[in-house]
């Protein structure tokens, strides 16, 4: 090998250089379009980054005060007045925020407490000046806000009575029903007449027996009388569903 090969071109024909000088200008011309477009092209805005909830989420502060949450102390509706003023009143009444009669201050307070106790339960439920409704907690019973007004009252010269929390209203017991008494236990015996008893519809058998009386009946099923046991073997029949199965059996045996 001469020194001449060790230095020759890559470029060995006619056509070979015609590439070459055609890649020289294409190159830096493909990277200067390039260039431009990435320089001046905008970004494309998020047309539902702009509505008014997304942005209102953006801008929200970290974080917000809630009134009557899961910390409020008692079960909602039987909350304590102390519990209520701790929660809601204390805000504004434990400083005096906002003309608000500070708790303690028996000048600030006398003349609210000769207005009477209903009249300040009304005031703190219905709002007064700088105070919201039931001091902003509308999670609050009419009950509550009168305990904390009692509370708040008490701790500054009143002598009020805190109202008794009001148990839940109980539902009425439902009507014992004579015939599913029967059919349950009753039906053992008295379908077949079994050990003497009186056989459901039978005029004949059942007339002595209703001329006691049902009282009489009742307490002989609840007793028990002969073969059968105290109410008919089932304990866990009440003196009413047994007195319903009684007035069943002698309705159908008239």
């Amino acid at each position: 090998m001469s020194p001449h090969d060790s230095h020759s071109s890559f470029i060995q024909t006619p056509k070979q250089l015609i590439i070459a000088v055609l890649l020289s200008f294409l190159v830096p011309i493909i990277g200067i379009i390039l260039l431009v477009k990435l320089v001046t092209s905008e970004r494309t805005a998020d047309p539902n980054g702009l509505t008014a909830e997304a942005v209102a989420q953006r801008i929200q502060p970290v974080g917000h005060v809630e009134f009557g949450g899961a910390g409020g102390g008692g079960a909602a509706g039987g909350r304590s007045g102390e519990e209520v003023v701790k929660s809601t009143c204390a805000a504004c009444h434990q400083a005096g925020v906002a003309g608000a009669p500070k708790m303690g201050d028996n000048a600030q307070w006398a003349p609210r407490i000769k207005q009477g106790l209903q009249t300040l339960v009304q005031t703190a439920i219905k709002g007064k000046g700088a105070m919201p409704p039931k001091g902003g907690n509308t999670a609050l019973s009419d009950d509550e806000v009168a305990r904390g007004v009692v509370f708040m009252a008490n701790q500054s010269g009143a002598k009020f009575k805190e109202p008794a929390a009001k148990a839940p209203a109980q539902k009425p017991a439902a009507a014992a029903d004579g015939k599913k008494v029967f059919d349950s236990t009753c039906t053992a015996c008295h379908s077949t007449g079994v050990a003497g008893s009186p056989k459901l519809g039978d005029q004949a058998a059942w007339a002595p027996r209703v001329k006691q009386g049902v009282d009489a009946l009742v307490q002989s099923a609840l007793k028990g009388k002969g073969a059968m046991p105290p109410k008919g073997g089932n304990a866990s029949l009440s003196d009413a569903d047994i007195r319903a199965a009684v007035e069943f059996m002698v309705s159908q045996s008239k």
